[in-house]
Parts: C-alpha cells; structure tokens; sequence
C-alpha cells in the first residue's frame, strides 16, 4: 500500500512543479535575459554542480521537507558522481519557499535579485517554487565529486539559514 501510494505521489509530481508557477509569474519585469539573471542557461550546462536529470535514468528519490523555521530536512546529502536523484519536496510551512541548485556564489547573488523581485517563482530544472502546503519534484543528474549547495533565495529566508548542501562522492 505505501509503495503504491509513493508512486502514485511520484506520478503527481510534473503536475505539482507546474502549479508552482514560472519564473514570470508574479511580477511584471521579464525573468531571463536580464543582465546576471539567466538561471536557465546555468541549469542547462553541465557543470561542477551537475546538470538536469532524465526521468528514466533516476537511481533513487530523497524526500526532502521546506518549513517556516528556514530549515532543509535533511540538509545534508550524500550521492554519488554520476546518480541521478529525484528530490521529492514538501513545503510544509504556511508560507512559500523554494530550493534552487547551484553553486553557493550564484545562489547568493540570486537571492540579492530576490529583493528586487520578491514575487519571483521557479519552475526551471534546477529550481522550484512552492506555497505552502504544496509538493514538488526535482530531478537532478550530479555529475562530478564535491559539494553541491541548494537554498532558498526567497528574500531573507537563505540569509536566516535556508541553506543546505549535497556532498558528492
């Protein structure tokens, strides 16, 4: 019965990213092509931070939880080089928050733009917004041994330790 309804959550999860918006939703400006803000072009290329997933080549899934308190659970996780992870993720806080992957100097200066957008939403591979109560999916191919970071740049919430890491071996 539990692996019947983990796949079925599993089935829901393109349709859950969906609701969470697009990266224009909520504000009027345009969301690529502004100068240091093409989270599109740093998800698209592989990197020391890996690279979007195939869904059919996923080793495992990682539930991952976002709450009103700033915290990732867990916050820290291990892969290996090469895996392919499905992040299942519960925003189970009253209020939106969101994980974005990537390399802690384009997180933080992401989040900077944040408070120039604070509307702002993701819905790109390396990135998803979520209100509260809702459920999402990532899907995430980390290429190469290292730390990768992921935080919420939602403004004041990586400041307040939103913050987490996935070690690579």
């Amino acid at each position: 019965m539990k692996k019947t309804l983990s796949i079925l959550a599993l089935c829901t999860l393109p349709a859950l990213a969906t609701a969470a918006g697009s990266h224009a939703g909520g504000h009027d400006m345009p969301a690529h092509g502004m100068p240091g803000h093409d989270m599109s072009t740093m998800s698209q290329v592989a990197s020391p931070n890996g690279q979007p997933g195939d869904s059919a080549k996923v080793s495992r899934t990682i539930e991952l939880t976002m709450d009103d308190t700033m915290r990732f659970t867990p916050s820290e996780i291990q892969v290996k080089a090469g895996e392919t992870i499905r992040f299942f993720i519960k925003n189970s806080g009253k209020i939106p928050h969101e994980m974005v992957v990537g390399s802690l100097a384009d997180l933080k200066a992401h989040a900077l733009e944040m408070r120039k957008m604070p509307n702002m939403q993701h819905a790109e591979p390396n990135a998803i917004t979520l209100n509260a109560g809702q459920r999402g999916g990532l899907i995430w191919k980390f290429d190469q041994a290292g730390t990768v970071d992921f935080a919420c740049t939602i403004p004041g919430h990586m400041e307040a330790g939103m913050v987490g890491k996935v070690k690579v071996n």
